[in-house]
């Protein structure tokens, strides 16, 4: 079977990255109509519901990367798209809460496997020339399913409440299962035969020693700290007097910088130096932010700087990685340490700011981006160095 164009490929797989990032945003948008559906639960445990996906992400997500290098990408795409359907057309029917978090479980399972398996796909399927651009396309679907959800979810809930937005969802996942299966060829990332047998543990110890895989992965850890985090605060940093568009402004700039100015560099430059860039851009901002204070101009010109990181994030995979199963092991533990960034990130934000309202902020900027330049000036390097010698399996 002929490959499809890689436009083409990358859309469909695009499609499937949106409905990943539905499975928070449906929720994440919709909270106070869920408050509402399952009234006097306590918003602590719905705001679990909501956050589970990450702490699912967290403890899985190296896991998830070694099934996708055992069953190959395509399959463990198509599953979790259709688990990921039977899920959210389950959740419209609106059980009981007990109920509804477990299924938020499953859809952990799910959304970890579809942000695994398809970068993993764009990077072996599409040609040298395209690839950069086609993941610096995939890191943006976070930022844009969470504006689709903000936009559509509110006219879906004056129509039909809740059950709506989840049966639309769960419409959306099925519509990119079956692009998945239209247009990827069958064998387009073939099984890997499995290895001897290894203790979870000693997996992630292994593939956390390993150059190529861990790049990526702490690179992320740091630019997930920060991202979410200075959006979540924003209200704080600023002292409330951040205008109404603001918050849904930042992340705008930084995807449309990505995809602008990141495509660009990144056709011309490797990854990993552009990753370097990114965070030394950002640090550079955290000390204009240390002395002016987070300012309209100050935070998007930040958000901005953080594209390139976003941008090289995940265009960096392939390029430290040779192989189908390493790559499908970095995206996992990206994903791994993005929720724990995302998880981790606003509240330890948020307690130094309190401690030191001014410093505390500037603090937690700075390092993160520092040790962002260290990891991908080190340990990047290593992971060049054993790309070159051709050390790169961790089988």
């Amino acid at each position: 079977m002929r490959t499809p164009h890689p436009l083409l490929l990358t859309l469909t797989l695009y499609l499937a990255g949106l409905g990943a990032a539905g499975q928070f945003s449906k929720l994440a948008v919709s909270f106070v109509t869920l408050t509402e559906v399952y009234a006097g639960q306590g918003e602590t445990l719905l705001g679990l519901t909501v956050s589970l996906i990450s702490l699912v992400g967290l403890i899985l997500g190296l896991v998830a990367g070694i099934v996708v290098s055992r069953i190959g990408a395509r399959k463990a795409l198509v599953g979790a798209l259709a688990l990921g359907a039977a899920v959210s057309l389950w959740q419209a029917t609106l059980p009981a809460l007990p109920v509804m978090m477990a299924s938020r479980v499953l859809e952990g399972a799910s959304h970890l496997l579809i942000v695994v398996a398809a970068p993993t796909l764009i990077a072996e399927a599409t040609p040298d020339r395209y690839r950069p651009a086609a993941l610096t396309l995939w890191s943006t679907f976070f930022g844009v399913a969470f504006a689709l959800t903000a936009v559509a979810a509110p006219v879906m809930i004056a129509w039909g409440g809740l059950p709506v937005v989840l049966a639309a969802h769960g419409a959306w996942m099925a519509l990119a299962c079956g692009a998945v299966m239209l247009v990827l060829p069958r064998a387009i990332i073939a099984t890997v035969p499995p290895s001897a047998r290894v203790s979870v543990l000693r997996r992630h110890l292994t593939a956390y020693a390993t150059p190529g895989i861990a790049t990526p992965a702490l690179a992320w850890l740091c630019y997930t700290l920060t991202f979410v985090s200075v959006l979540t605060a924003l209200p704080l940093l600023t002292q409330g007097t951040a205008p109404t568009w603001f918050v849904a402004t930042a992340p705008l700039v930084s995807i449309a910088v990505a995809l602008s100015v990141g495509v660009f560099v990144l056709s011309r430059r490797p990854a990993l130096p552009v990753l370097t860039l990114g965070f030394a851009l950002c640090a550079g901002m955290a000390v204009v932010i240390l002395v002016t204070g987070f300012t309209t101009w100050s935070v998007l010109l930040l958000f901005a700087s953080m594209a390139l990181i976003q941008s090289a994030g995940f265009a960096v995979v392939p390029q430290i990685n040779a192989d189908a199963p390493s790559r499908a092991l970095a995206n996992g533990a990206l994903a791994q340490m993005g929720n724990l960034g995302n998880l981790s990130g606003t509240p330890l934000l948020i307690a130094l700011y309190q401690g030191a309202p001014v410093l505390g902020p500037f603090l937690f900027l700075l390092t993160a981006y520092v040790v962002g330049i260290l990891v991908t000036l080190a340990i990047g390097r290593r992971a060049v160095a054993a790309m070159a010698e051709g050390r790169v399996s961790v089988d």
